[in-house]
């Protein structure tokens, strides 16, 4: 396949003009100059044209929940739902997924391992949808946060079973409830610790062993303070929470920096509804804190959290992006959030995120152009997935 369009993102705020793609199955073998590229294109190669385009790689969603239905009571539709109608819906979703545009996704946290019997689907070509890396079942107390997914448990031999069951389903990220969570109102509050130090590093030694990250979700100010001092690889949500509000340790997020541990904060699309829903005051605190990680230097990774609570999958990432446009940040450093920075975190650097010879063939054609003005990313012309090439709008396979 080869693809031409007027401008390719080959690298951070960095356009190729006139540039030509070429693909062989789901891998791009070459990427230069249209005049260069085209004449080692074979006679019956397929040409896809997009001439007044802007070809970028596809989107990462660094932090979804496919079990979920994002409607007001997820928790609720889970319950009442059969493993069965669960991936017939989650098949449902990773279709809406890849139709916006986004080509990989970590789900942190399902039931049964469906995630990952749902990414082997795709992966031979049954189901369209992104690349799926799954968490598995999310480890949390018993009775705590998420409980209702399957994986409470207590004590460090209970933490290194449950994670090497994990791995040998498949997974290729570890999630630890490190603090409580909003969605479980039956659990412990936000800003609360779950685990213990001993248990976090049991669970970080299981997982690095086999070369897996870690991604903590951690709400509280002291389960921020300890999944970072037990080396985990990522942090969710990250709001820095205590008991009577909020409170960014500087010197914690230097350790964060210094670590490298990427922070994913999980913009809800909605975000503009949190001064309504929280008050004016807390949510100028919570993007505060956003805003400081950033201009502090910290790794920030998009996800949106869909699944969890009127959060849905079909295109609800790039109103996300919009949040971090709205603190002040480059549109070149929030693609790069969404594409090259995430690949890193989710342990793909070296196959996905970027445009580049022996890279997965994941791209994203859109109108206009997106370094300039971020919404062009909703203009889609098409979007590629493993070779792939799939019309938005009809999810009609043209491959």
């Amino acid at each position: 396949m080869l693809i031409t369009a007027g401008r390719i993102l080959t690298g951070s705020g960095t356009y190729l003009e006139d540039g030509a793609i070429l693909v062989e199955g789901a891998t791009i073998t070459a990427v230069g100059p249209r005049t260069q590229l085209a004449v080692h294109a074979g006679a019956g190669e397929v040409h896809l044209a997009f001439p007044e385009t802007t070809v970028l790689p596809g989107l990462i969603d660094a932090h979804v929940h496919l079990v979920f239905d994002g409607s007001s009571d997820p928790v609720a539709a889970l319950r009442a739902s059969d493993d069965e109608h669960l991936l017939s819906e989650m098949r449902r979703r990773a279709g809406q997924l890849v139709r916006s545009g986004v080509t990989t996704v970590r789900d942190l946290g399902d039931r049964n391992h469906l995630a990952i019997r749902l990414n082997e689907e795709i992966g031979i070509g049954g189901t369209p949808g992104p690349q799926i890396v799954s968490a598995g079942t999310p480890l949390t107390r018993p009775g705590g946060h998420c409980y209702f997914l399957g994986g409470e448990v207590s004590g460090e031999a209970a933490v290194r079973d449950l994670v090497r069951s994990n791995l040998a389903a498949g997974a290729g990220v570890i999630k630890v409830m490190a603090t409580g969570g909003g969605l479980t109102k039956d659990g412990p509050k936000s800003w609360q610790s779950q685990f213990s130090e001993g248990e976090l590093r049991a669970l970080v030694d299981e997982a690095h062993q086999a070369g897996v990250p870690v991604a903590a979700h951690a709400h509280g100010v002291d389960g921020i303070t300890a999944v970072v001092d037990a080396g985990v690889d990522t942090i969710e949500h990250c709001s820095w929470m205590t008991e009577d509000g909020f409170g960014l340790r500087r010197d914690v997020l230097q350790m964060i920096i210094d670590q490298d541990i990427a922070v994913c904060p999980a913009v809800s699309p909605h975000w503009q509804m949190v001064p309504r829903v929280f008050g004016e005051e807390r949510a100028k605190a919570l993007f505060g804190q956003v805003r400081e990680m950033a201009e502090a230097g910290a790794k920030l990774i998009a996800g949106t959290d869909a699944g969890v609570q009127r959060t849905g999958f079909d295109r609800s990432l790039v109103p996300a992006l919009a949040f971090y446009a709205h603190l002040g940040m480059r549109n070149d450093r929030i693609i790069d959030m969404a594409t090259v920075h995430a690949a890193d975190a989710l342990g793909l650097s070296s196959s996905t995120g970027r445009i580049a010879s022996g890279f997965r063939a994941d791209l994203l054609v859109v109108d206009g152009d997106p370094l300039a003005d971020l919404n062009a990313l909703q203009e889609i012309r098409a979007v590629i997935a493993a070779g792939h090439a799939q019309e938005p709008e009809s999810g009609t396979d043209q491959s």
